[in-house]
């Protein structure tokens, strides 16, 4: 990218964040690419691609607005929410809903940008299935704003890793867009807006009312309240001693497909950002444990590892090697439950987090069970 692109750009996110920290935070979070093969702008699920050439004869006012569609579009999970759908329609129902968010936050769309107010308060899925053929060539389209690089199987491990892994980096904006945004702001945001975040996957378990009890060591541990996060609304006890350590193992076997990987790493963001005390290593395993990757609520989520067989004994051995025996500490395992088990019970409290469909809660032989419900 050039210079004076990169200052539009930049210019453009300054002006975002005067507007709405909501959503210049989400849109620090694109990496946009100039390219010539597009007319207007356009997103694969994770990067955003502008033409230069129709950025810059825009007005700066248009430039956010165009700017913002395409990062929505992104960040609200349009391309993988699609499914089997037909792609024009959808990508109609898709820029009603966020030609409608951008309009009503006050920002500026460009010429012939498509708008529905009567339409605007629904969700995407609930909108393609209004929209009739007759409107669908009314409301034409001159160019698709979502490509779509899936494989012509869609099944393909490897593609279903990577949407996961785009999921959970916008789940990852998202929170941190809320951190970042006073709860007076996020209450002005558009009907349809609040719906399309509705649909974004959260976490099934309370995660900040289970890992309390880690957090807890002794009644002079506490000093008051941490004021830090008072104005956030979190009336949190200060701890003077050590943060708890949690350590996650998310089974990468093959048997995990991809809806549960999305679960699994809907899970992990929960446990990120549940309390601001947590220090996390995640692993993945199958056969085999791969890392730890030490991650807090804005860490980039590595990619994972796996494919093979199912051995819980590797994720706890490398734990018992890693932990010191002396703070506090905890065990999530996010598994469907179908491998072997160590001989041994570990010296660390453990949750097994089980897909829907996973092996019997009994017959864990150790530690905590929850089960997931399928979504």
């Amino acid at each position: 990218m050039n210079d004076v692109d990169q200052k539009s750009i930049s210019a453009s996110l300054l002006r975002l964040r005067s507007n709405s920290a909501f959503f210049a935070t989400l849109a620090l979070h694109a990496q946009f690419h100039p390219t010539q093969s597009i007319d207007t702008a356009a997103t694969d699920g994770k990067d955003i691609f502008f033409n230069p050439e129709y950025l810059r004869s825009l007005p700066p006012a248009q430039q956010d607005g165009l700017l913002l569609h395409i990062v929505l579009h992104a960040a609200l999970h349009h391309l993988s929410r699609r499914g089997i759908r037909d792609a024009r329609r959808w990508n109609i129902a898709a820029d009603i809903v966020v030609n409608g968010t951008v309009w009503q936050q006050g920002f500026e769309l460009p010429p012939g940008e498509l708008r529905v107010p009567h339409l605007e308060d629904f969700s995407v899925e609930e909108i393609y299935e209004l929209l009739t053929n007759k409107e669908c060539n009314c409301c034409g389209l001159a160019t698709r704003d979502l490509i779509d690089n899936s494989p012509e199987n869609c099944q393909d491990s490897l593609f279903q890793t990577r949407r996961a892994e785009i999921e959970a980096y916008w789940q990852i904006a998202y929170n941190r867009a809320l951190t970042d945004s006073c709860s007076t702001e996020r209450g002005k945001l558009p009907a349809g807006m609040k719906r399309e975040l509705s649909l974004l996957t959260a976490p099934q378990i309370d995660w900040r009312s289970f890992l309390w009890r880690y957090l807890s060591k002794t009644p002079t541990d506490y000093v008051g309240y941490d004021r830090r996060f008072i104005g956030r609304g979190l009336y949190l006890e200060s701890l003077e001693g050590e943060s708890v350590q949690v350590y996650v193992a998310i089974d990468t076997s093959g048997s995990i497909n991809n809806e549960q990987l999305r679960l699994f790493l809907s899970e992990l963001q929960g446990i990120l950002c549940a309390y601001p005390h947590i220090s996390c290593d995640l692993y993945y395993a199958d056969a085999e444990a791969y890392g730890p990757y030490p991650l807090d609520s804005k860490s980039i989520m590595p990619n994972p590892q796996g494919g093979g067989g199912t051995s819980f004994v590797p994720f706890f051995s490398k734990v018992q090697e890693s932990w010191d025996g002396l703070t506090g500490g905890v065990c999530v395992y996010l598994t469907d439950g179908n491998g072997t088990f160590p001989e041994r019970q570990p010296q660390l409290p453990v949750l097994w987090v089980v897909t829907p469909g996973g092996l019997d809660l009994s017959k864990f032989p150790f530690g905590e069970t929850v089960r997931l419900l399928s979504v």
